[in-house]
């Protein structure tokens, strides 16, 4: 009979302790990879406290967690959150989604009456795409001494997916940031959505007025004492600012009242201001000149304004005279254009109307007004002027409209904070008083002069 060693037919005691061992270390191993990756439900590695996440942009800019829902009531306390963040071997923290994430909701401003300081300050920016550069851009405003930030906003970014589906992150976050700096804001409203015609994708009003009253109801319901101003669309006296189409001042008429009355039912004490008109003295099926459409909208509106807006919008480009220069001396010298548009001071032109309907205890809000150094574009290459000059012209422009024009002038708003991604083959970037550029801001002339200028 063959002896059969103990060894050999079963483990020795020490041979299953490392057999035991092997098996719990592959075990924890899988139930380790397990946690980390496939259980939502399982704490993470580690947990960062991070304050109020509403909305969340990524860095680029892209907005993620898209919000339809209405703004919480403002919050008094600090809401926290856990973030996931990852330890790596080296113990370096990296967040598996880098954002950039807006504060809590802020209490509502306290109101401000719809009548302005004369003149109150402004300027337009750009603060859809890119928030780092908003961020800065704001802060810039505020360190100049100007209270208000004028921000376009297309219907077409927000309600673009549908009647009713509103993705309002970025409008959340740029309605934050004014109301933290205390800033401000003017929007300006218009770019109608494809599924509200219009002749999308030109920028014209829609084939029914009610679904922009919607809209407008859905967003001052939103930002309720948060927005100070609504600008109802822009430049409507132009074929290519009205769907391509002939002006008709009895049109924008009527969508003006539709948006007068449901921003107001949303909230009463929000101003609503009427459509910049673009200086200009053409009379053909591409533009109207500003003071004959204005006369047709009174016409149209009955001679009474009520009910249609708070504070008539103008536009003022300075072309090339200085803002003092009246628009009989603009008409009289060749040198000017030879016109009467072509001077800062046809707002006046565009007051008179206003006294001739009984409109005079309204205000007027300027909400583009500007000088260019263009050489490169002929359109307005002939009127450019040096930065230098633009500089003083903006600081003249606010003095003489403080000493003249008070107590009818509200918000005056100057173009522009540059866009980051202007080039000098943009006409805008000649209008700007910052050159183009992240992270540093480069001011020009006129923001300098503008930030020293008494308000």
């Amino acid at each position: 009979m063959t002896e059969i060693k103990q060894s050999g037919s079963r483990p020795t005691r020490s041979g299953g302790i490392l057999w035991i061992a092997l098996v719990l270390v592959l075990v924890g191993a899988v139930g380790l990879i397990w946690l980390l990756f496939f259980n939502e439900s399982t704490p993470p590695i580690a947990l960062v406290a991070t304050r109020t996440p509403r909305p969340t942009f990524t860095i680029s800019g892209q907005a993620v967690q898209p919000s339809s829902t209405p703004v919480p009531p403002p919050a008094t306390n600090t809401v926290v959150r856990l973030t996931r963040t990852l330890v790596l071997p080296t113990a370096t923290p990296v967040p598996l989604t880098a954002t950039l994430e807006a504060s809590p909701v802020p209490t509502v401003p306290p109101p401000k009456p719809l009548r302005m300081n004369s003149p109150e300050y402004g300027m337009q920016a750009f603060l859809w795409w890119r928030p780092e550069v908003a961020s800065r851009d704001m802060g810039m405003i505020k360190d100049a001494g100007f209270g208000w930030v004028k921000q376009n906003i297309g219907w077409r970014d927000v309600e673009g997916a549908g009647k009713g589906q509103c993705d309002w992150s970025r409008v959340d976050w740029i309605v934050y940031e004014c109301n933290k700096l205390g800033l401000d804001l003017l929007v300006r409203i218009d770019h109608q959505p494809q599924w509200a015609g219009g002749n999308y994708p030109t920028n014209g009003p829609p084939d029914n007025h009610a679904d922009l009253g919607d809209f407008l109801y859905a967003m001052a319901s939103r930002y309720k004492g948060r927005i100070r101003a609504y600008e109802i669309w822009n430049e409507p006296n132009l074929a290519r600012e009205w769907g391509g189409r002939p002006p008709n001042a009895a049109q924008y008429v009527a969508l003006l009242r539709e948006a007068y009355r449901r921003i107001k039912q949303a909230d009463p004490n929000v101003m609503v201001i009427s459509a910049g008109l673009t200086p200009t003295g053409t009379q053909s099926p591409q533009a109207m000149p500003d003071d004959v459409y204005l006369e047709q909208m009174y016409q149209s509106m009955g001679g009474n304004s009520d009910g249609y807006f708070d504070v008539l919008g103008v536009h003022a480009a300075g072309y090339k005279a200085p803002p003092e220069l009246s628009p009989d001396d603009a008409a009289s010298n060749p040198n000017y254009g030879g016109q009467r548009f072509f001077c800062f001071r046809r707002v006046e032109d565009l007051r008179r109307i206003m006294q001739k309907y009984g409109d005079a205890d309204k205000q007027c809000a300027v909400l583009e007004f500007g000088w260019t150094s263009d050489p490169i574009h002929p359109s307005y290459a002939w009127h450019r002027v040096d930065e230098e000059t633009k500089a003083n012209y903006f600081v003249r422009a606010y003095q003489w409209a403080k000493n003249n024009w008070s107590p009818w002038i509200g918000v005056m708003s100057l173009i522009y904070i540059a866009d980051p991604d202007w080039t000098e083959a943009d006409e805008q970037y000649w209008w700007a008083i910052s050159d183009p550029g992240y992270p540093e801001f480069r001011p020009r002339p006129a923001y300098i002069k503008l930030k020293a200028m008494p308000k």
